[in-house]
């Protein structure tokens, strides 16, 4: 096979799985326990749920912008 008519390289499939698992990562700070009719969950405006977290996924999600646009080096 010709490796010149893949659009992208090694590098660049490494660089997307980093950025989902970074996502992932700031998906999972979001979640914990809800308020229900009966009991407020002061914990739903934590730092963590309410910055941290759409933070990390939002990193992600302009690593995976990095990653596509990515060239890598040329093997001359």
């Amino acid at each position: 096979m010709n490796k010149e008519k893949f659009a992208f390289k090694k590098s660049n499939y490494i660089l997307l799985l980093i950025s989902v698992a970074i996502i992932i990562v700031g998906f999972l700070l979001m979640t914990g326990p809800g308020s229900t009719e009966t009991h407020f969950e002061p914990d739903i405006f934590s730092f963590r749920r309410v910055v941290l977290a759409p933070a990390v996924s939002f990193a992600g999600f302009i690593l995976i912008i990095y990653a596509i646009m990515h060239r890598g080096k040329k093997a001359e």
